[in-house]
This record gives structure tokens, sequence and C-alpha cells, in this order.
């Protein structure tokens, strides 16, 4: 059977594998569309070379890995797509489609660890001291900040935050993160204070009917959006003079660093930030490497013995 001759089953397959992701895999709309776009790239090589995707092998996907780099699509990029092969013949082979998965022995591309860019303790000070207090929209940028450190959030995170999700007498806040996944974070005494003094003055201001039970609102009365946030950060972290290229995600990925150097387990780290792969926790450990490096120094027997026979 032709690729044509399959369209009409393929087509329900693919309606299927688009609730799997929904409703199996809790995926949020936007993974599951990124999931089926990618997928529509191989079905588009396999069509071209007349095949059917029931029926192929691992050389065929290999081939079409391989075109992904020919046409100077990035590593992350090919990861991406072909996590998303993996993720439709998983589904194939489960539905009993198939009998076999040919994406089993497909490789990804290999990635470098990529180090994210971490702010100290000082530098964190030096942008929320820059905020203008004088501003009607001071004391909730503070606020903003202070639970973005504090808590660990996405950026996504804290724009969906609820009033409703604060408990403050027990020290914790409620987020809902990927996958519709919720957790309890430890929130510190200093962002509780800080939301605290936000919402005496949100009280005061304008609310939009919908927006009663978020926490943070932009001056019109509605939720703040992922881009305002962005360009708050990127005009304070300019008048604080820090150099660095950040985001909301830099105080995340800071959180998780100056946890690791105060001695935090990794495992509490992937749980505070909703990582459902240790492996994604695990880049923190790479950025204390200099740290640890010259603790060792200093602290080893084997190097205060070097040191001390060593001429001057």
């Amino acid at each position: 059977m032709n690729f044509d001759e399959n369209k009409q089953k393929l087509t329900q397959i693919i309606k299927k594998y688009q609730q799997y992701l929904l409703l199996g895999k809790s995926l949020s709309s936007n993974t599951c569309e990124a999931y089926l776009h990618d997928l529509k790239l191989l079905l588009h090589f396999l069509k071209e070379n007349g095949k059917n995707p029931l029926q192929i092998e691992l050389s065929d996907l290999q081939a079409f890995a391989s075109g992904l780099h020919d046409i100077g699509i990035c590593p992350h990029s090919q990861a991406r797509i072909i996590s998303g092969i993996h993720s439709f013949y998983h589904f194939l082979l489960l539905s009993e489609y198939i009998e076999n998965d040919p994406s089993e022995l497909l490789q990804t591309p290999k990635l470098g660890k990529h180090l994210p860019e971490v702010l100290s303790v000082e530098e964190i000070d030096k942008i929320i001291q820059a905020i203008d207090m004088e501003k009607k929209e001071g004391q909730r940028n503070r606020a903003i900040l202070e639970t973005l450190y504090s808590c660990g959030l996405r950026v996504s995170e804290l724009c969906n935050l609820k009033i409703s999700d604060l408990y403050f007498e027990e020290g914790f806040i409620k987020v809902e993160g990927k996958g519709n996944k919720q957790r309890l974070i430890p929130i510190s005494e200093r962002a509780m204070k800080e939301i605290k003094y936000w919402l005496s003055d949100r009280a005061q201001g304008r609310i939009k009917p919908g927006f009663e039970d978020y926490v943070f609102l932009a001056r019109w009365g509605n939720g703040i959006s992922r881009i305002m946030v962005f360009h708050l950060i990127k005009e304070l972290a300019e008048r604080a003079e820090i150099k660095k290229s950040i985001s909301p995600h830099t105080f995340r990925h800071s959180f998780a660093t100056h946890l690791l150097e105060g001695g935090a387990n990794l495992r509490i780290i992937q749980c505070m930030l909703g990582h459902e792969n240790i492996g994604t926790t695990e880049i923190y450990t790479h950025i204390d490497r200099s740290m640890l490096r010259n603790e060792i120094i200093e602290h080893h027997p084997r190097n205060i013995m070097y040191h001390k026979k060593a001429p001057k």
C-alpha cells in the first residue's frame, strides 16, 4: 500500500496520537502542536521517498535525520524533532499499529552542556534596588523579582500565580508547572513581605473581571505577561549596570545555583524546580566546578602539603 492509499488511515492515526499527547501524556497544547509539526516534516520526507510510515526501517529514519543536519537545522532542534519521532513510534507500538519500533536505535545529536548565566546575590540585590519605588508599579516589581528569586519559578508560573495558591501561614506557595503538574514551594519571609505590601497596593487599583485571583496584575487590571517581565528585568539590569545577558529564567538558574552552593541536595533542587528528569537539574553541578576546585586546592591535605614544600 503506497503513501496516498494509506492517507485516510494515517489521518485517523494522527488524530489518535494527538489525543494521546494531550490526554495520555498531559502535554500542553503548544507542545502538542510542536510534536505534530515535527511529525509533518517526517511524513513529507517519507512521501517524497515513496515510503509508508507504518512500514519503514531504521535506515529511513537515519536518512531523514541526516537531512535535517544537511539543511542547517541546529542540533537542539534536531534533537527535539527526533524526540518527537520516538514519541510517535512509541505510540504506534503501544497502539499495535506496528510490531517493532524502527526509531528504537535512532540516536539524537550530541549536545554540549550549555552553562546558563548566573547572577551573584549582590547582583540580584543591585537589580532589585534599581526599581523606582516612587512609581505606582514599584512595589509590584519588587514582589515579582523577590518571588522569582525566592522560589525559582518559571516566568509562566509567576504570571499565573493565584492568591488562592498562597499559603503564607505554612510558608509555601502552590504553582502549576509543565504538564499541569502542581507542586508546593517554600517561600522566603522577604518574598512574602513584598507580596503582602503589593497586595495592599493591588487592592486600591483596577482589577478586570476574571483576574480577581491573580497575584500580579498589569496597570490596566489584567494579568502580567511573560514579555512584560522580560522587558522589566532587561531594563532594571541596564539601570543596575549589570553587563550579563539575563532574562527571567536567569533568576531561576541563580536560585538553583545558590541552593547548590549552600549545600542543598540535588534531588531537593529537582523537586523545587519541578524537573521531571534529574538530568535537567544536573546542569547546575557544572556551574560550581571552579568553586569546588578552589576549595580542593585550598583545603585538601595533598595540596596543603604541596604548597608548604614548594619553593618560594
